[in-house]
């Protein structure tokens, strides 16, 4: 099983602004009953995407012009709230690479990151002017670089920052911890032969 490094995120946006949005706006709490997390995706940002009878909202992710987007543009400590690993698990298989933010919740990153879903953070300011540009050229192709820490929209250039343990990672495809123990179970086969005692 192979890792692969990821180096840089390129894509269309979409602007899921706000401070604090938490865990169970992300993915309500009635959708953790899954064994699996497949088709969990459907269910990203439910409650906010549709009302109590099902019928669409004016949420962004309804709007056709973000059809295609695959990072999301946020606010302040992205992620709080609980540490389900639903949230960042939904957003990745709602088909979002990334995601753009001031802050993010310590465990919600970390979970994001295991799933190789970007989180990198940009000034208050800078944020702003990216929603902007989006809102108003939703077509527009923005990048992630993470080795240069770096975002490019529409011809300019943007500071942003991830953490040093986070970026060696992605860059060397080492941010899946689970496809680490796979792509050496011959090594922990050897190993669990040599101990004295048994896992079983």
């Amino acid at each position: 099983m192979s890792i692969n490094p990821i180096k840089k995120v390129t894509g269309k946006a979409v602007p899921i602004l706000g401070d604090d949005i938490d865990t169970d706006r992300i993915i309500p709490a009635r959708y953790l009953k899954c064994v699996t997390f497949d088709g969990i995706g459907e269910f990203a940002f439910y409650d906010e995407r549709f009302d109590a009878n099902g019928k669409p909202t004016n949420h962004p992710m309804n709007d056709p012009k973000y059809k295609d987007a695959s990072i999301i543009i946020s606010g302040n400590n992205f992620g709080c709230g609980s540490s389900r690993e639903h949230a960042p698990q939904s957003i990745k298989r709602a088909g979002f690479s990334a995601i753009i933010a001031e802050s993010f919740a310590e465990i919600f990153y970390g979970n994001s990151t295991t799933l190789g879903l970007v989180c990198v953070t940009m000034s208050r300011s800078d944020i702003n002017e990216l929603a902007e540009i989006v809102k108003s050229a939703p077509e527009t192709v923005l990048e992630i670089d993470i080795e240069a820490e770096n975002v490019r929209l529409a011809g300019k250039n943007y500071k942003c920052e991830i953490k040093p343990s986070t970026k060696k990672a992605l860059l060397d495809g080492e941010y899946d911890s689970l496809g680490i123990l796979l792509k050496n179970i011959d090594k922990v086969k050897e190993l669990e032969k040599s101990l004295k005692y048994s896992f079983v």
